[in-house]
């Protein structure tokens, strides 16, 4: 099935929101109100390096996916991480959200981005079905420390 995948835009933002908590949900986060209004309004300020894409079939929003351009002590182009990608329920294993990668890629393509990578958590045997057949797995660990 093909779908209609496309920058959000601010009138997009009823369709977007629960889709937004819908991600937050299955990865058990609770994300501030502010920080949310402020991440949508990143989403359309030209000159931040955030940007989302939705996938459509109709006029029905689909799924979402969030990447963010940084630069690189190895490399000359930025790279692109792909930051979140969520489909609703109904619509995985459909092709949601190969769709939405294939867009993140062909965006970063296009700002001269030599990759886009992304994590996700170990449990998530669903989307890694996905994830290993349209991306290799780097093999490297993620360490944090909230500050």
């Amino acid at each position: 099935m093909t779908y209609l995948v496309r920058h959000l835009e601010a009138s997009d933002f009823e369709a977007w929101l629960p889709l937004w908590k819908g991600y937050q949900t299955f990865y058990k986060a609770n994300i501030p109100d502010e920080v949310t209004t402020q991440t949508w309004q990143r989403f359309h300020d030209a000159d931040e390096p955030m940007r989302a894409l939705g996938a459509f079939d109709g006029d029905t929003l689909l799924g979402i996916t969030h990447y963010i351009f940084h630069r690189s002590c190895w490399t000359i182009g930025p790279n692109c991480y792909l930051q979140d990608l969520f489909t609703v329920e109904a619509a995985r294993g459909r092709g949601v959200g190969r769709a939405l990668i294939e867009a993140v890629y062909t965006a970063a393509a296009l700002e001269g981005s030599p990759k886009v990578y992304w994590m996700t958590h170990e449990t998530n045997a669903e989307a890694m079905v996905l994830y290993n057949k349209v991306a290799e797995r780097s093999g490297f660990l993620q360490y944090r420390k909230a500050i």
